[in-house]
C-alpha cells in the first residue's frame, strides 16, 4: 500500500450514526495517517431520524449521499447496492467499515465482497438466534463477509468462534455506542426536554417501539398500546413515536377518540433530548437494541418488548428484562420496579467510551 490508506465509513440509519460518529471523529484526528470518507445511503431520511442526529453528534456532512429512501427490504437493499457500487468503484478504498445490522450494512457488505474490497464490521458477533428478524440475517451475512470483526461483548466472541470465524479476524474492542453516550452525556444533561413535557425526574416511563413484529400486526399493536395506556394510569408514559409506528396507529384506528391523560405521544426526539429522557426516567420500555445498551450503561431499568435479544450482556449483567409482547409480563415488570424492585446491574467490560480508540489502534497495525 502506498500513501495514506483510504477508509470509507458507510452509514444509513439512526443506529449507525451513533456508532459511526466517535470512530469518524477519531480517524479524522489523524489526517496524516488516514484518508477518511463518509457515505450516507439515505436509508433514514426523516429530519429527526437523520440530519438532526448528524448535527447533534457533531458528524461532518457526508462526502456522498445516495438518497435511496424507503421501500421493501429487497427494494431498499438493491437500490443501496446499485448506488454504492458506483461510489466504491470510483473511490477504490483500502477498507470499508460498516456498523450494526441495518439494510445499509448488509448492502455494503455484499458490494464489498463482489468488488473484493476489505470490510470491517463494528458490532460483530451479536446474535438473537431469531431468523424472523431482518437484522439477524444482516448480522450473519455481514460477519461472514468481513475481514475485521470488532466485537462488543463476550457473547459475540463465542458466537463468532462457534461459527468458525478465525481468531485472527476477531477483536474484542467494546461497545462503540457507549463512546457516543459518554461524549454527549454532559450536553444531554442540559436539555430542557423534561420541562417542555412537564415531567419530573424519576417519575415517568420513556418508551420507544418500532419493530415490525410489534407494530405491523393490528392485534399485537392494539394489545401493546392498551397495556401502555393502562401503565400510564399509574405513572406517566412519554412515547416519542417512530414514523412507522405512528403510521400503523393511524391506519389501524388505535387510540381514536380514547383519552389517556398519562400517555404523551411525541414526534421522534433528537439524540440529546432522548438521552436526557432516558437518563432521568424511572423505567424505559422499548424494543430497540441501542436503548437496551444505553440503559445498561445509565443504570436505568429497561423492559424490552422482545422475547430474544442479541445484546446478551444487557440481560446477564445489565438492567434489561425481556417480556415479549405479553401485557401481563410487561405490567408485572413495571409494578415490580415501581414497588422498589428495580433491576440491579453493572456495566459490561470495555463499555467505557474508548472503543473507537481501540479500533483505530488496530487499523494502524493492519493498514499502515
Amino acid at each position: 500500500m502506498t500513501g495514506k490508506p483510504k477508509i470509507v465509513l458507510v452509514v444509513g440509519a439512526r443506529p449507525n450514526f451513533m456508532k459511526a460518529a466517535p470512530l469518524m471523529d477519531r480517524l479524522q484526528q489523524e489526517p496524516d495517517r488516514f484518508d477518511t470518507i463518509l457515505i450516507h445511503t439515505g436509508q433514514h431520511y426523516d429530519h429527526n431520524l437523520s440530519q438532526l442526529f448528524f448535527d447533534q453528534l457533531g458528524m461532518p456532512e457526508p462526502d456522498s449521499y445516495l438518497g435511496v429512501g424507503s421501500g421493501t427490504h429487497a427494494h431498499q437493499t438493491a437500490r443501496i447496492m446499485v448506488e454504492l457500487e458506483k461510489e466504491l468503484m470510483r473511490l477504490k478504498p483500502d477498507l470499508v467499515i460498516v456498523f450494526g445490522d441495518v439494510n445499509s450494512t448488509l448492502a455494503a457488505s455484499v458490494v464489498c465482497a463482489k468488488l473484493c474490497l476489505k470490510l470491517a464490521h463494528v458490532e460483530a458477533g451479536l446474535r438473537s438466534f431469531d431468523n424472523t428478524m431482518p437484522e439477524e440475517i444482516n448480522r450473519i451475512v455481514t460477519d461472514r463477509l468481513s475481514d475485521y470483526l470488532f466485537a462488543t461483548e463476550d457473547a459475540g466472541l463465542v458466537n463468532l468462534r462457534n461459527e468458525g470465524v478465525p481468531d485472527r479476524k476477531v477483536f474484542f474492542t467494546g461497545n462503540i455506542m457507549i463512546d457516543s453516550l459518554v461524549n454527549h452525556l454532559k450536553a444531554a444533561r442540559e436539555s430542557r426536554i423534561l420541562e417542555k413535557l412537564s415531567l419530573e425526574p424519576r417519575n415517568y416511563v420513556a418508551m420507544t417501539m418500532h419493530r415490525p413484529a410489534n407494530v405491523d400486526d393490528s392485534e399485537t399493536l392494539s394489545r401493546l398500546i392498551k397495556c401502555v395506556a393502562d401503565i400510564s394510569e399509574r405513572i406517566p408514559v412519554v412515547f416519542p413515536c417512530h414514523p412507522r409506528t405512528a403510521k400503523r396507529i393511524k391506519e389501524f384506528g388505535i387510540l381514536d377518540g380514547n383519552s389517556h391523560p398519562g400517555l404523551t405521544i411525541e414526534q421522534p426526539l433528537g439524540y440529546l433530548d432522548f438521552l436526557k429522557l432516558q437518563a432521568e426516567s424511572k423505567i424505559v420500555l422499548t424494543d430497540s437494541g441501542g436503548i437496551q445498551e444505553e440503559t445498561t450503561y445509565l443504570g436505568i431499568p429497561c423492559i424490552t418488548m422482545r422475547t430474544t435479544t442479541e445484546l446478551v450482556a444487557t440481560v446477564e449483567v445489565g438492567t434489561n428484562t425481556l417480556c415479549g409482547s405479553d401485557p401481563q409480563k410487561i405490567s408485572a415488570a413495571v409494578d415490580r420496579i415501581l414497588e422498589g424492585g428495580g433491576t440491579e446491574g453493572r456495566i459490561p467490560d470495555l463499555w467505557d467510551g474508548n472503543t473507537s480508540s481501540r479500533i483505530v489502534e488496530i487499523l494502524r497495525q493492519k493498514l499502515l
